[in-house]
This record gives C-alpha cells, structure tokens and sequence, in this order.
C-alpha cells in the first residue's frame, strides 16, 4: 500500500474551473513564492497553522497530513462525473513542486485509476524534476509574473529563470497547457510590459496566454490568519481595463484572451 504522506489544506469536490470538465482539486501546502496579491494566503507555509474559521470565526487549523490512499479514495467518490464529464484530478496549492514527492505519487496513482490530471504550479522547480512529474499530467496551468529576472524576484522573492525554462519545455514538448499572467496594477500592467511579455513569448514560440486582472477575492484570509494585506488598497482589474494590453500581444501574434 502507498504511504506516501504529504500536507494539504482542502479537497474540493465538483470543481469546474481547474481544468476540463468536473473535478476534485486537492490544494497542497506550501510555496517557494510569496505574491503579495496569492488568494491562498493558507497555503504558503508548509505545516499546518492556525486560522480562524471563515464563518463562526473560532478558532482552527488550517493544513493536514493525509496519506496517498486517503485522497484517491477521497477523489474516486466522483468517478462517475469524471466519466460523464470528461473530468478528473487537479492538484493545486499552494506549489505542489514544493512536495514533490507527495504530488509525484498522487499523480501516479490517479492515472493508475484511469483519471484524468491536472495541476496548477509557479513551475517554479528545478528542470529535471518538472520534467519528471509533468509525464503523469495531462494537462497544466501555470503563469508568468513578470519576464523580468529582477523585477520577478524583487516582488515574489524568486527569479524567473526556472519558470521560463520549464513553460518553454511544455510548449515546446506540446503539452496541454494554459499559460496566464496575473496583471497587477504598478508591477505588470502597462504596454510597454505588454511588448516585453510579447516579445520574450515570440522568441519562445508561445502562441497563447490568459490574462488574469487583478482581484482581491483573498483578502479575507489574511484577517484569518492574522497577517497583512498588502494589496488591501489596490484597484481590482477588469477585462474592459484591459483592452489595449491585450491588443499588444495580439498585434504579435499571440491569441490573447481573458
């Protein structure tokens, strides 16, 4: 029997957002990163840690160890809307690289139950190990914060040399994959880091990217946890806010969309 152990924070059942079809996305903790606008503030520290609770607000703990075989049991409880709805297993988090062993044997085990697999990641890991994983993924969302090595590191604590590496392997080896870029108001979101955006995905052969307009549907967590908000008086985006950003990555050949 597999026992592999690892911490999440949440299995979210008949999901419809985190890739094709109905979904059950298991949320694993901890993050190399720390992007001030996360909507997952919960899941940036590995071991679990106190949290109010959302609705009575007394107090609990967010983060659990569970074995491999708690969650794909967990998980085939829907396989029947799988089924029907071409849907499957997503891991999210959190960065599931950041237990890489734990996500590696989740991902095994689903596609040994004939599951459909997704992962959401900062691809933020080293190569080899990306490569490793992804042979047991079916389909991948990840993003860019900025092309800038400096700018990158200076907002979210790493560069970004990894992450462009491994986005360009799965573009280059075809995977199904969906590359987004949070626009964030003062870091992002003007045209000249439209041109840049578009200019670096050119020379990578990238041909799409979703733009993500920045929101603040996280704030309430951090008055859970008992931490900042550092976005709390930043603007929320909008697609229509958004127009000629996205007319710059069109211009450049790239499907472009929200």
């Amino acid at each position: 029997m597999e026992t592999t152990r690892g911490i999440i924070f949440n299995i979210q059942h008949f999901s419809i957002h985190d890739g094709p079809g109905i979904r059950t996305t298991v949320f694993l903790k901890g993050c190399p990163l720390r992007c001030p606008w996360c909507s997952n503030p919960e899941s940036q520290r590995m071991n679990p840690e106190p949290m109010l609770d959302a609705v009575t607000k007394a107090p609990g703990t967010t983060g659990q160890e569970k074995t491999v075989d708690e969650i794909i049991n967990e998980v085939m409880k829907d396989i029947d809307f799988y089924e029907e709805s071409g849907g499957g297993m997503t891991l999210s988090g959190g960065e599931i690289f950041a237990q890489f062993e734990f996500a590696k044997a989740l991902l095994k085990a689903a596609k040994e139950k004939g599951l459909h697999t997704a992962i959401e990641t900062t691809a933020f890991v080293e190569h080899e190990k990306f490569i490793d994983l992804i042979q047991y993924v079916d389909f991948i969302y990840t993003d860019l914060k900025h092309y800038d090595s400096l700018k990158h590191k200076k907002k979210v604590g790493v560069q970004n040399s990894l992450i462009i590496k491994n986005i360009h392997y799965a573009f280059k080896e075809k995977k199904t994959i969906v590359l987004r870029i949070p626009v964030i108001p003062q870091f992002n979101d003007s045209l000249a880091d439209a041109e840049e955006f578009s200019t670096l995905f050119n020379s990578l052969d990238i041909d799409q990217v979703q733009l993500l307009p920045f929101h603040q549907f996280g704030e309430n967590k951090y008055k859970l946890l008992g931490r900042r908000y550092q976005m709390e008086n930043v603007k929320a985006l909008h697609p229509e806010d958004l127009y000629d950003y996205q007319q710059v990555f069109l211009d450049h050949n790239i499907h472009c969309y929200f």
